[in-house]
């Protein structure tokens, strides 16, 4: 059966899915990406059998919190965009942005593994990623925020750049001034 065609999980089977992928998280950032699959298991509160049938593979749990924290980063937006003005959204989507590549520095080389061996970890992350900054920025516009004349990808790629460059824990704050003066520069000038 493909991955599309399968019947949705239990809610039984879809918490112990979601604790492997946050205690793998956890895990992967404490003891690096060599640690035991057992110890994720005995960390999410599951044995080691029911790691196994949801991800038969190491690379396929590491493909899989990777797809998981994108599509959490993404799905922050609505979240942040009903509790904020749409500047502030924007700036604390920028500081989620930059924690979750920061968590992800320990899992590059096994992203790069498997999408050398044909794999695909970042599937759609970049598409997902700019349609976030997208709504973001749309709501920044609305709210006359923003300049108009920069899309998505540009602020998408200053943001990679920030995160390449200083985005590791013992950098943070010179990333976050970095993000700063990014976003300042996206404001609209009287």
């Amino acid at each position: 059966m493909t991955e599309g065609a399968r019947r949705p999980l239990r809610a039984d089977a879809r918490r112990n899915r979601e604790k492997i992928l946050a205690a793998a998280v956890r895990v992967f950032a404490t003891e690096g990406l060599d640690a035991h699959l057992e110890r994720i298991a005995k960390e999410a509160g599951v044995g080691s059998a029911t790691l196994y049938r949801n991800f038969p593979t190491r690379e396929a749990l590491v493909e899989a919190v990777y797809r998981n924290e994108v599509a959490q980063l993404c799905d922050a937006v609505p979240a942040l965009l009903a509790a904020q003005p749409p500047f502030a959204a924007l700036r604390a989507w920028t500081r989620l942005f930059l924690d979750y590549v920061t968590a992800k520095y320990g899992m590059i080389d096994a992203l790069r593994a498997i999408a050398a061996t044909g794999g695909d970890p970042y599937g759609h992350s970049r598409e997902m990623i700019q349609a976030a900054l997208g709504a973001l920025m749309e709501a920044c516009a609305a709210a006359g925020a923003i300049r108009t004349d920069i899309g998505p990808a540009d602020l998408a790629a200053a943001l990679e750049g920030i995160a390449l460059t200083s985005g590791g824990r013992e950098r943070r704050q010179q990333a976050e001034r970095l993000l700063d003066l990014t976003l300042d520069g996206l404001k609209v000038r009287p």
